[in-house]
């Protein structure tokens, strides 16, 4: 199969997505749309920048169009479970996106912004709910969602959901849900504990297992700088001079350190702008709305942005400091060379990281090459392939997606504070490059 049109989707979708450009599937969506459509439990192995967001979303909503009725009142037909806010926000949006000629409703719930509004939202019952985990356990335990007619759930990033400790949660809610549905599961990694929960949820599933065409490390020019901390701010400040630097995600391992880290670079005269659980949804939302459009040149955030937000055309990831767990690495820098263009990914080292650089390249099973704090522009400069520009007008690629011990504090970054029972619009969220459907 070659085109959605051979996928067998309605009309209404086929035209939102030539509406919107696509026409061909990629790997995943082809083959995991066809199991969808026909009522069966999924099971999607798959990172990032696969195209799951469309593998899923597409076939709901052509079951759930083929099939109309009212949902209950606080009830949804499907459910999504996201791990973060960004991400959840992003699917939501690619719902709307594809489902804007079906008349299916929408409906995305997230900690960290007032409950009324989404209590307004679901008084009526919605077709399509996203939610995080631990703002959907507070809703239910106010009795302001109803699951007992969800049809389909979805639960999304199921890895980056145990590293965050919303396991006990997300079996809550799979308790609140009929037994008789359609479950569709997504996970970059399978361990344990995950594999366990997948056993839980699914009955007879597909599986689909899909990598991307090459490694994101493959495509992302890796080096670091060893240098003492103290000198960190002002080396920051001279790779910003190179105005290969367009667009730059720089990340800090803690809230307090990415907002020093900002000042510092507005100091300098560098626009920019951090990105944090501590800051409000109105301020993170208008960060990647300024960092989208390029009217600042850097993003300054934790690592709740390293699978949480997607945003086009990112040239450079700035490791400022050096993540606790090596996976986190990966996510980091995966947020450039996308859509078959390069990037780059450079680390500032101190000495007391060197054990964190170990196992960074202990887990890719590569060394990265060292460099002096002058890094010319021919290693700041990242190629293209093809007809890929990287101009702000573009959209080269739109993505979708801790050890343990990182848990607690990612959690209190994400903004969704999980509790006992017991007691945004504009947000790009097409997980596609074109021309193909992400």
């Amino acid at each position: 199969m070659t085109t959605f049109s051979e996928l067998g989707l309605n009309a209404h979708l086929l035209k939102a997505l030539h509406t919107e450009g696509y026409a061909t599937p990629t790997p995943i969506q082809a083959q995991a749309i066809p199991s969808v459509l026909a009522g069966k439990d999924l099971l999607g192995v798959a990172q990032t920048g696969t195209g799951k967001t469309a593998a899923f979303a597409l076939p709901m909503l052509h079951r759930l169009a083929a099939h109309p009725r009212p949902a209950a009142r606080a009830g949804a037909r499907a459910l999504v479970l996201s791990p973060t806010r960004e991400l959840a926000a992003q699917i939501a949006e690619s719902f709307k996106t594809y489902g804007r000629h079906t008349g299916l409703t929408v409906a995305v719930m997230y900690g960290g912004v007032p409950h009324r509004p989404q209590v307004t939202a679901m008084s009526r019952g919605v077709d399509i709910l996203v939610a995080t985990p631990g703002r959907l356990i507070d809703h239910i335990a106010q009795r302001t969602v109803v699951l007992s007619g969800t049809e389909i759930l979805v639960l999304d990033e199921a890895d980056q959901m145990l590293d965050m400790g919303f396991i006990r949660p997300i079996r809550q809610i799979l308790s609140k849900i009929p037994a008789k549905r359609q479950s569709l599961f997504f996970s970059a990694t399978m361990p344990r504990e995950i594999g366990e929960l997948a056993d839980e949820m699914l009955r007879e599933p597909v599986r689909v297992s899909v990598t991307p065409a090459a490694k994101t490390a493959d495509r992302v020019r890796q080096s670091v700088i060893h240098v003492d901390p103290p000198k960190k701010p002002a080396l920051l400040v001279s790779l910003f001079a190179d105005p290969a630097m367009r667009r730059t995600l720089v990340f800090t391992r803690t809230k307090r350190g990415a907002d020093k880290v900002a000042r510092h670079l507005e100091t300098a005269g560098i626009r920019i702008a951090a990105i944090h659980g501590n800051k409000s949804q109105k301020q993170r939302e208008s960060a990647l709305a300024e960092f989208r459009a390029g009217r600042i040149r850097g993003l300054v955030a934790t690592d709740i942005a390293a699978r949480g937000i997607d945003v086009d055309g990112v040239t450079h990831v700035i490791n400022y400091d050096l993540p606790v767990t090596p996976e986190s690495y990966i996510h980091r820098i995966g947020r450039t060379a996308r859509a078959g263009a390069e990037g780059i990914a450079i680390s500032l080292c101190g000495s007391e990281e060197r054990g964190l650089l170990r196992d960074i390249e202990r887990l890719t099973r590569q060394s990265i090459a060292s460099v002096n704090g002058g890094v010319d522009a021919a290693q700041l400069t990242p190629q293209r392939s093809g007809s890929q520009r990287t101009n702000g007008h573009n959209r080269p690629n739109r993505g979708n997606g801790f050890g343990h011990r990182a848990a607690v504090k990612q959690r209190q970054q994400s903004g969704d504070t999980v509790r006992a029972p017991a007691r945004p619009r504009h947000v790009a969220g097409r997980d596609m490059p074109k021309p193909a459907v992400r």
